[in-house]
């Protein structure tokens, strides 16, 4: 079976993942050409009466500087999701190599890095976010830093796991009887065997890096005004709840909830792609 026949095969058979990979086609939209297709420019106040509640001209309304929140929040996508893409590309790239270094060689090698894996597990990961970008200082760069750090020890944990149940696998040993060193068979034998779970766990990630860069921005660790981002934009239109003005954080909120309700369906359709099994 062909990549692009698995791939509409492993669609069609749940229609929720099928909605999923819609909604993600459309953040992807959002992200690449977002500045060009939104109706305003997302950094120029006044272009509609302040706080104005959604209509024609302003689906979702303005802000309290006038500004359009529909060209704000399109254009936040690029930036959010850059940078939970950054953030778990990074983790991944770390931390599958180490995991499944560790659970294929153990012995020290696997005691050091699951020690230093369960010490991180054992901070509140968003308060260990916090400190880290509270100590680098609230940049983009440190903001994915952190992100990055705190999602290491979950592909540690699946990457070691993997490797741990198979490699006395027969396959493994007839891979090194055939005159493969370790590193051979864990780069081209064990990984893509690693591969299915790790998928669901980096779109598991996706979701929880937008909400980590969402929620250091609203408390104010994360980018800084004015830029558009999802979580500055919920924090900005948080004090005008009271006064009625709801639309100046529900449709950020909205759509930073999509985005995680996305990436959360999409684990299972890329475990299937992604599977070997599968191919059949």
């Amino acid at each position: 079976m062909s990549l692009r026949a698995h791939v509409r095969h492993v669609l069609s058979e749940n229609p929720v993942t099928a909605v999923a990979a819609a909604l993600f086609a459309v953040f992807l939209l959002m992200a690449l050409a977002g500045p060009w297709i939104v109706p305003h420019d997302p950094m120029q106040s006044g272009v509609g009466p302040a706080l104005q509640a959604p209509s024609a001209a302003h689906w979702f309304g303005t802000d309290a500087l006038g500004r359009d929140i529909l060209s704000r929040v399109v254009v936040a996508t690029r930036l959010d999701l850059g940078i939970a893409f950054s953030a778990v590309l990074l983790s991944f790239v770390v931390g599958m190599p180490l995991g499944l270094a560790a659970g294929f060689l153990g012995g020290w090698w696997d005691r050091l890095i699951s020690r230093g894996a369960d010490t991180l597990m054992a901070f509140p990961l968003f308060v260990l976010a916090m400190g880290i970008v509270a100590a680098l200082g609230n940049t983009v760069g440190n903001i994915i830093l952190a992100t990055a750090i705190i999602n290491l020890p979950f592909y540690i944990r699946v990457a070691r796991a993997e490797a741990n149940v198979r490699r006395s696998a027969g396959w493994v040993e007839a891979a090194r009887l055939s005159g493969n060193g370790d590193a051979r068979i864990l780069a081209l034998h064990l990984f893509p065997n690693a591969l299915p779970p790790a998928m669901v766990q980096v779109s598991l990630n996706m979701g929880w890096a937008i909400l980590n860069a969402a929620g250091l921005s609203f408390i104010g660790l994360g980018v800084r005004p004015p830029t558009p981002e999802w979580g500055i934009l919920v924090a900005e239109g948080a004090q005008f709840i009271v006064s009625g003005e709801w639309w100046v954080s529900f449709f950020p909120g909205l759509v930073l909830m999509l985005a995680v309700f996305t990436f959360n369906l999409l684990g299972d359709a890329l475990r299937d792609i992604v599977d070997p099994r599968r191919r059949t």
